[in-house]
């Protein structure tokens, strides 16, 4: 946001057609969403986040909520997009190579933490094997910072199936890393689900 404009004013602001509104929610939020792209397996992330903000642009005159509702009304919007270049490529999603600019930064939390501590490539690897739905909880709610009412309103699916995915996907990374001694060299990482991870916050 800019300096002391609250997120309403800004809001406001984009919804009027003021370019340096508009600007600044797009600098808040086109770097996660690029990443929970990239991560997901879009071809061309920056291409379908570009998808992205043109739908987000187009809608948000209509838009009523406040910052957190935005944030998950763009992730729908994103998700809606990644569905669709899945679709175009006619195959099944895959992670790309190449990290870019994504960072993850560790703030206390044992699932982030872990994330940070097996390196982006690995978290690449990891996540690769899990079920399209799986990674998409659990990149919606690490990288996405999202809720589990909000993941179930982006996917479409109720909060408890939300639930028991995020739990089998934290299950699965949890085997992963405790069997995978090559991506923390004899040290076991602990990927015990926080309760912002199993309950609806």
């Amino acid at each position: 946001m800019r300096a002391g404009l609250a997120f309403d004013d800004v809001l406001a602001a984009a919804q009027a057609g003021a370019a340096w509104a508009f600007e600044t929610l797009y600098r808040g939020l086109a770097p996660t969403v690029i990443a929970y792209l990239r991560l997901h397996g879009a071809a061309d992330p920056d291409d379908v986040a570009s998808e992205t903000f043109l739908g987000v642009f187009t809608g948000l005159p209509g838009f009523r909520g406040d910052e957190e509702a935005l944030r998950s009304w763009v992730f729908t919007i994103a998700h809606r997009r990644l569905i669709d270049d899945w679709r175009r490529r006619s195959r099944r999603p895959r992670l790309a190579d190449d990290a870019g600019d994504l960072t993850l930064l560790a703030g206390g939390d044992a699932e982030d933490d872990a994330l940070v501590r097996v390196g982006t490539d690995d978290v690449h690897r990891l996540c690769a094997g899990l079920p399209d739905d799986q990674r998409a909880v659990l990149l919606l709610r690490v990288l996405a910072d999202l809720t589990v009412e909000q993941i179930a309103s982006v996917m479409g699916r109720s909060v408890g199936s939300v639930k028991a995915l995020q739990r089998r996907g934290l299950r699965s990374l949890r085997e992963r890393i405790e069997k995978s001694s090559e991506i923390v060299p004899g040290t076991r990482v602990p990927l015990a689900a926080r309760p912002a991870m199993t309950g609806v916050r």
